[in-house]
C-alpha cells in the first residue's frame, strides 16, 4: 500500500488534487480578506456559496453556458452578501447570529430552488463541467507541469486572484480604505472615507468571490448539484482569512493545507488504506483546526473586527 502511495504517478496525482480541492476554499477566503479587513465576519459565506453552486447549475443547465452560470453565481453572491451587509452594517445586527442564520437559510433556499427547478429524480442533472486547459510549454515539463498547468479555467483564474487582491489591498485608495475602516472606523469617517460604504463594497465582492468558488463546486468539480455540496468549505474558509492573518498569499497556503489533506483521504482509501473511512473524512477538518489552534493565537484581530459602527456612539 505504502509503495503505491509513495510512487511518483501517486505523489503527482495527490498534489494536483491539491491544487483543485484547495480552489473553492482559496476562492471564499479571498473574498473573506476583504470583509474582514472591513471588520465583518460573515460567518454566512457556507449559504452564500451554496446559493451560487445552486443558481450556476441551473443557469448553466437552462442555458447551456457555464459562462452564464459562473456569471448567474456571482450575481447570486453579491446579492446574497448584501443582504447580510444590510443586517450587520445598516442594522447593526449580531454578525455571528446573522452570519448563522443566512448560513441554514440559504443551504434551505438553495435546496428549495433547486427541487422547484427540477423535481425529484432518481438521477440527478448533469452539466458538461469545464474541460482542462493544457497550457502550452508549461504542461509538458515533467512532474511539475501535470501538477500546475493541467487543470480548469476557473482553478487558474482562482490563483491569479491571490496577486490581484494582494495588490488591491495594498496598493489601491480602496484598499487602504478599507483597512482604515476595519482598524478606525472613527478615524476614517472623520477623514471623509464612508464606513457603510466601504464595507458594503468588501461584503459585495466577498459575495462575488463567494458565489464563484459555489459555481466551481457544481461546474469545475462535480457537474452536479446536491444538497450539501459545499460541505463545509465557507466555515473552512473563514477559518482560512484568520489563519493567513488576513492576507492573501499565506490564504492560499492555508487553502491549499486543506486541499492537500482532502486529496490525501482520497488517496488513502483509493489505494484501500487499513484505516476507518470515518477517519479518512475526518482528516481535513482535523488538520485545518489543528493548524489554526497552532496559529491563531498570534493573530491580531483589527480593532474594529465584527464591531457594528454608528457615528452617534461614542
Amino acid at each position: 500500500m505504502f509503495n503505491s502511495l509513495l510512487s511518483a504517478d501517486s505523489i503527482i496525482s495527490v498534489l494536483a488534487a491539491t491544487i483543485r480541492l484547495a480552489t473553492p476554499i482559496l476562492l471564499a477566503a479571498l473574498g473573506g480578506v476583504y470583509a474582514q479587513r472591513a471588520g465583518i465576519l460573515n460567518l454566512g459565506m457556507e449559504g452564500t456559496m451554496t446559493m451560487g453552486a445552486a443558481l450556476a447549475f441551473i443557469t448553466a443547465y437552462h442555458s447551456g453556458s457555464l459562462l452564464l452560470g459562473v456569471l448567474a453565481a456571482i450575481v447570486t453572491g453579491v446579492v446574497y452578501n448584501l443582504i447580510m451587509a444590510w443586517i450587520s452594517v445598516t442594522m447593526k445586527a449580531n454578525q455571528v447570529i446573522a452570519g448563522t442564520a443566512l448560513t441554514i437559510l440559504g443551504v434551505g433556499l438553495a435546496a428549495f430552488i433547486y427541487r422547484n427547478v427540477f423535481g425529484i429524480q432518481s438521477l440527478p442533472p448533469q452539466v458538461e463541467a469545464f474541460s482542462v486547459i493544457n497550457i502550452p510549454a508549461l504542461s509538458k515539463i515533467p512532474v511539475i507541469g501535470p501538477i500546475l498547468f493541467k487543470h480548469n479555467i476557473l482553478i487558474y483564474i482562482a490563483y491569479l486572484l491571490v496577486p490581484f487582491t494582494w495588490v488591491v489591498l495594498e496598493k489601491t485608495v480602496f484598499g487602504l480604505n478599507i483597512k482604515t475602516v476595519g482598524e478606525h472606523p472613527r478615524a476614517a469617517d472623520s477623514k471623509g472615507i464612508g464606513v457603510a460604504k466601504t464595507r458594503y463594497a468588501a461584503m459585495m465582492i466577498e459575495g462575488a468571490y463567494a458565489g464563484m468558488a459555489g459555481a466551481f463546486m457544481s461546474l469545475g468539480y462535480m457537474n452536479i448539484f446536491l444538497d450539501g455540496i459545499v460541505g463545509g468549505r465557507g466555515f473552512i474558509a473563514v477559518a482560512v482569512v484568520v489563519f493567513s492573518r488576513w492576507h492573501p498569499v499565506r490564504a492560499m497556503w492555508g487553502a491549499l493545507i486543506f486541499g492537500f489533506a482532502s486529496a490525501l483521504q482520497l488517496r488513502l482509501q483509493a489505494v484501500g488504506a487499513n484505516i476507518p473511512n470515518q477517519f479518512l473524512l475526518m482528516l481535513p477538518y482535523l488538520l485545518t483546526i489543528l493548524v489554526l489552534i497552532s496559529v491563531s493565537k498570534k493573530a491580531e484581530f483589527p480593532s474594529a473586527y465584527a464591531k457594528p459602527y454608528s457615528r452617534m456612539e461614542r
